[in-house]
C-alpha cells in the first residue's frame, strides 16, 4: 500500500457523543484489553500525532454539518496500534484518530467517511479497524485454525460480494439484507469503522480485497481497500 503521509484510523474502541479527532503530538500508546499475555503490554508504538491532519479532519467534518471537536489528550488505541505496528513497524508515519458514534447508525459513518474523502488526495491513509464478524460470545466454541462456521462464512461472503461492487447502500443496511447480522455483529461498533473507510472511498466506491481468512473458525480477518 506504500508509505502515506498520515493516518487517520477510525476505531472500534473509542466512543464519543460526537465526532472528536485526536490531536496529540505524541499519543501515548493505550492498552484496553485485559486477560491477555504480558507481552502485548510492554508493546509500545511510539508514532508521532497528527495534529495538523486532525484540525483538516475536524474543518471537514464540520463543514459537512458535523459538530467536531479536537481530543489533545487521546493517545492510540489497540485497535488503530495492533494493526500499524504490523503495517509500518518502523512507527514511521503519523497516526491519528477519529471516534464513533454507534447510536448513530452505519449511514451517519458513512457520511462521516465522505466528508473525509478529500484527505485521501492529500496523502492521508483513512483506515477503518474493526471487524467484519465479531461475535465473541462463540469465542471457546471453535479452536485456533477451525475452518469458519457458516453463520460467519456466509455473513463475510455476503459483505465482500457487496463491497467489491460499490453497492454502499446495501452495506448501510447489512442488517437488514445479510444473512446473520445480528449473530455477527451483536453491536454495531466493530462493523461502523468499515463504513468510514468505505465512504472515504468515494460515490460509488468498490473494495478491493487485501486478504481472506478466518481466526478460530468465527472471526474474519478479512481486509480491503477503496481506491
Amino acid at each position: 500500500m506504500g508509505k502515506p503521509k498520515a493516518i487517520l484510523v477510525a476505531t472500534a474502541h473509542w466512543e464519543t457523543g460526537a465526532p472528536a479527532v485526536g490531536a496529540a503530538d505524541k499519543p501515548e500508546t493505550i492498552h484496553d484489553f485485559f486477560g491477555f499475555p504480558q507481552e502485548l503490554y510492554r508493546i509500545v508504538y511510539p508514532a508521532s500525532g497528527a495534529p495538523e491532519v486532525a484540525v483538516r479532519a475536524r474543518a471537514l467534518l464540520n463543514g459537512a454539518g458535523f459538530d467536531a471537536t479536537l481530543d489533545h489528550a487521546r493517545g492510540l488505541d489497540h485497535g488503530a496500534w495492533s494493526p500499524l505496528y504490523l503495517m509500518y513497524p518502523d512507527a514511521d508515519v503519523p497516526v491519528t484518530q477519529i471516534s464513533l458514534q454507534p447510536h448513530r447508525g452505519p449511514g451517519y459513518h458513512l457520511s462521516i467517511g465522505r466528508a473525509l474523502e478529500p484527505l485521501r488526495e492529500e496523502g492521508v491513509l483513512v483506515m477503518g479497524s474493526g471487524a467484519i464478524t465479531h461475535n465473541l460470545r462463540d469465542f471457546g466454541q471453535y479452536d485456533l485454525n477451525d475452518p469458519p462456521a457458516a453463520y460467519a462464512a456466509e455473513f463475510d461472503t455476503w459483505v465482500r460480494d457487496a463491497v467489491t461492487r460499490g453497492d454502499a447502500d446495501a452495506v448501510v443496511d447489512y442488517r437488514q439484507r445479510a444473512p446473520h447480522a445480528a449473530r455477527n455483529q451483536p453491536s454495531e461498533e466493530h462493523f461502523l469503522p468499515f463504513l468510514v473507510a468505505m465512504g472515504a472511498g468515494g460515490e460509488g466506491a468498490k473494495g478491493r480485497t487485501l486478504h481472506e481468512g478466518f481466526t478460530y473458525g468465527f472471526l474474519s480477518m478479512a481486509a480491503y481497500a477503496f481506491d
